[in-house]
């Protein structure tokens, strides 16, 4: 991403990285490779109770190299939000212009930090990413992923104020991609320092990630926190790590208990209507910038479009990273083999 948009890094703490391409211990898992490869996987890794147990690495692409993450990118900023609201900085219950004034008479100002963090915002925003008229697709070009036309907004600061509601906040499930940016401009906020520096310092250092994460960022220097992560699969597999120890990695508390249960927990299956995932699985919804399948198994994922995850399976301690290249942003076919895929795979492993 760099090559083609401004970034900004995600510092690190140096960790050693190591990696082969190897499947063994997923044997029983059928068609495993075809499935990898009809799902146009780039890397795939796999980790039971923290440890590596199967990984897979498409030619060309190493454990170390960095994959866009499209919107696994806004489960990061569920995290970092969740160590601000641990330490008193951010009270989800208040109005988002409370903390951030700019927002007032958008449709950010007078909705709750928790609706935004739960997307239970009304506001008037299209999300087609195919459609060069849809909001989604302005934010692109703002973030510099498309080529700018003379109309848009200056920056990204300026299309969220310019942001309008569709009616009452809390009422229904919208998934929208803006409601991350106003999550990264409230952490702004509230720190006073840039959104990949706070990022940095309270989850990707404190992770002992091995590689260095980027951003990208704006012409005003805004990262783009809805989507814009880059990172190797092996760190990502450490947020993962992270979300099934209750918060606390290697001994090192990063956000509270109590947010990573609330946020594995799930929302509202009631808010969410006529999601394309529901075909998969009834009862999902959404938290904290997370998705809950509201299973038996009590699996909560992110995911980016294109075919990015994190996969976390409770009760067998599994976590999955995928990264892809899919060429459909979204489908009903890639949200089943991804199903059957993460299904098979834990399967095996309890065996």
């Amino acid at each position: 991403m760099s090559d083609f948009v401004p970034t900004a890094p995600i510092a690190h703490r140096p960790r050693a990285v190591s990696g082969v391409d190897r499947l063994a211990a997923l044997d029983g898992v059928p068609d495993l490779r075809a499935l990898l490869e009809d799902s146009y996987t780039d890397a795939f890794l796999v980790q039971r109770d923290g440890r590596t147990v199967a990984e897979y690495y498409r030619p060309g692409f190493a454990p170390d190299d960095r994959h866009l993450l499209m919107s696994v990118s806004k489960s990061l900023c569920g995290i970092l939000v969740g160590t601000l609201v641990d330490d008193g900085l951010i009270d989800v219950a208040q109005p988002m212009a409370v903390y951030v004034p700019e927002l007032n008479g958008s449709a950010y100002g007078d909705a709750s930090v928790q609706q935004v963090l739960d997307m239970t915002v009304a506001v008037d925003y299209d999300e087609d990413y195919r459609n060069p008229q849809s909001h989604v697709q302005a934010q692109d070009r703002i973030a510099g992923w498309r080529r700018r036309r003379d109309t848009d907004p200056a920056d990204t600061y300026e299309f969220l104020r310019g942001l309008q509601a569709s009616g009452p906040h809390g009422q229904r499930f919208q998934y929208c991609s803006a409601d991350t940016d106003a999550l990264a401009w409230l952490v702004e906020a509230v720190t006073g320092e840039r959104y990949a520096d706070v990022l940095a310092a309270r989850v990707w250092e404190r992770l002992g990630c091995a590689q260095e994460a980027t951003i990208t960022v704006d012409a005003a220097g805004f990262a783009f926190a809805n989507g814009g992560i880059s990172c190797a699969a092996p760190d990502l597999a450490r947020v993962g790590q992270l979300m099934l120890g209750g918060g606390e990695i290697d001994g090192r508390r990063i956000v509270s208990e109590r947010w990573v249960r609330q946020t594995m927990a799930g929302g509202d299956t009631n808010a969410a209507r006529g999601l394309l995932i529901q075909r998969e699985y009834p009862r999902v919804s959404y938290r904290n910038q997370w998705w809950s399948t509201g299973n038996d198994r009590g699996n909560v994922y992110a995911v980016g479009i294109h075919g990015q995850y994190i996969w976390l399976d409770p009760l067998s301690g599994t976590v999955i990273v995928k990264f892809s290249s899919a060429p459909d942003p979204v489908s009903a076919a890639g949200n089943q083999i991804h199903a059957r895929l993460f299904r098979e795979v834990c399967g095996v492993l309890e065996r």
